[in-house]
């Protein structure tokens, strides 16, 4: 039976948006915390409808937020110019704007507030029975790079989704935010066969090949050809082509070549029915493309790779990595996570397969530096229950994409879904409980499993760096909510 895995949100799809707020600086500062959360929540009215309606990735998510914390910001203290052509800040985090690179200048300086010892204040939303037998948290303050609280910070966990953070910082770090997955059409010397190349971009649509089967036909007519024989090439891919799990309705067979992730209706996110023969449906879509453009295919498409001295006739670029990487964060993208733990492999000189994944992922966290004791990736999805990591590990990634010598990162802080508005977080924090536009999170579900890890800035004006794993939980929804609730908490005086 399919392990449940969490919703996606029924957010509008994503896609390019317009800046939908003047972008003004912030003059004069205000001592009152309260004073600034309160002007904060009044901007979040219009802003919620400026992240709807402009989708939950891309330049859309990233105006829209930038808006937002421009906001947020106007009464806290706060002194920056936006860049229009920058990325964009994680929302809710005037403190941290410099540290996500907008190209301004932004003043450290928190708002007068009382430290709080967060013991006193987590330790007994720790002890919810909610949360099940197992739990573990830590929180780090992202400026400093100090712990501020643990437990259990160290032991190994299942994180269902949360595994998508360590996928995604990997593929990041390996391969750069502005890395793009080409899908190619090659041609024959003769020009009598083309090859359909995949390159593993999960997010190909129709419309895509489309393109493609255009180019390629100016191509073959400027040649004089007017038919073909047509393969197609899946050999970046190696390995079983099933996930662990076996087939489920969360992820379609692995293959470096497949339209719209493999579903089989409408849906843009979630589960669905999902095709056998990815790459056979996309190749045989292709060719009916290529007869609408003046090709004819002798036969059915046939696997194989290039002929001998095939040249490109026809390119097609995936979106760049950190919008991948944000869609993958923000509706739980299990297809886009597998596939961004193949391309970092492929970086790597590894097998382009779950075993090859695995070890460039763990090599690439090695590299930065993180704690890795303990831990396994045996997915890039965190479908499988092999995965284990700790509530160190994924806090420590965050406050690493928080940290400005790694402005690389910068797509896992802007991906996470933020609290009452976009991905697995918009029915969430929907209720008046302080966490709504203030808290974005991964959120992780398995059958007895339940996590959470992400950002939220504090009632002092210092962006926190979370993570809580709970392990043996009976009630999702009440675990859900005893999560909710640890995060809010961290942003105290937001009530």
């Amino acid at each position: 039976m399919a392990e449940p895995v969490e919703r996606p949100s029924t957010e509008p799809s994503g896609g390019p948006g317009g800046s939908l707020a003047a972008r003004s600086g912030v003059r004069g500062p205000v001592n009152n915390w309260q004073f600034t959360a309160v002007s904060a929540v009044a901007g979040l009215a219009l802003a919620a409808g400026a992240v709807l309606a402009a989708g939950p990735w891309d330049s859309g998510q990233r105006k829209a937020e930038r808006d937002r914390a421009t906001a947020a910001a106007r009464t806290g203290g706060v002194h920056h110019a936006a860049d229009p052509e920058g990325p964009a800040p994680a929302p809710s985090a005037p403190a941290v704007l410099d540290a996500l690179g907008t190209g301004g200048t932004v003043s450290r300086d928190a708002p007068a507030g009382a430290t709080r010892d967060l013991r006193a204040v987590l330790d007994p939303l720790m002890g919810n029975d909610a949360l099940g037998t197992r739990r573990a948290a830590v929180v780090i303050d992202t400026a400093t790079g100090k712990r501020l609280y643990g437990k259990g910070a160290d032991a190994p966990m299942t994180p269902a989704s949360t595994v998508k953070i360590a996928t995604t910082v990997a593929a990041l770090d390996a391969l750069g935010p502005a890395h793009r997955i080409p899908t190619t059409v090659r041609a024959s010397a003769d020009l009598r066969t083309v090859t359909l190349v995949g390159g593993g971009d999960p997010t190909l649509r129709k419309a895509d090949l489309r393109a493609l089967a255009t180019e390629t036909a100016r191509a073959l007519k400027a040649g004089k050809t007017r038919s073909v024989h047509l393969r197609y090439d899946t050999s970046r891919y190696t390995g079983p082509s099933h996930h662990p799990i076996g087939p489920n309705e969360n992820i379609a067979p692995m293959s470096a070549l497949m339209v719209d992730e493999g579903r089989r209706d409408d849906s843009t996110k979630g589960p669905a029915p999902r095709t056998e023969d990815p790459a056979g449906d996309a190749a045989r879509a292709f060719a009916g493309l290529l007869d609408d453009a003046g090709i004819d295919t002798k036969g059915a498409p046939a696997h194989g790779r290039p002929a001998k001295g095939s040249h490109t006739v026809a390119t097609h670029l995936s979106a760049p990595l950190s919008g991948l990487v944000e869609r993958a964060l923000t509706n739980s993208d299990n297809d886009i996570a597998e596939a961004l733990a193949r391309q970092t492999a492929i970086a790597a000189g590894q097998r382009a397969d779950f075993a090859g994944g695995r070890r460039a992922v763990t090599a690439r966290l090695k590299k930065l530096g993180l704690p890795l004791k303990g831990v396994n990736i045996a997915d890039g999805s965190g479908l499988d229950r092999r995965d284990k990591v700790t509530a160190a590990l994924l806090a420590g990634l965050l406050a690493r994409a928080a940290d400005p010598g790694h402005p690389e990162l910068r797509p896992v802080l802007t991906g996470l879904p933020v609290a009452g508005f976009t991905g697995t977080l918009s029915r969430r924090y929907t209720t008046e409980d302080g966490g709504t536009g203030f808290i974005r999170a991964k959120t992780g579900t398995l059958t007895g499993v339940n996590s959470l890890a992400g950002t939220v800035v504090d009632t002092r004006g210092r962006l926190l760096a979370f993570a809580f794993l709970a392990s043996g939980t009976t009630a999702p929804a009440e675990a859900q909510k005893a999560l909710d609730e640890l995060a809010t908490a961290l942003g105290a005086g937001r009530r």
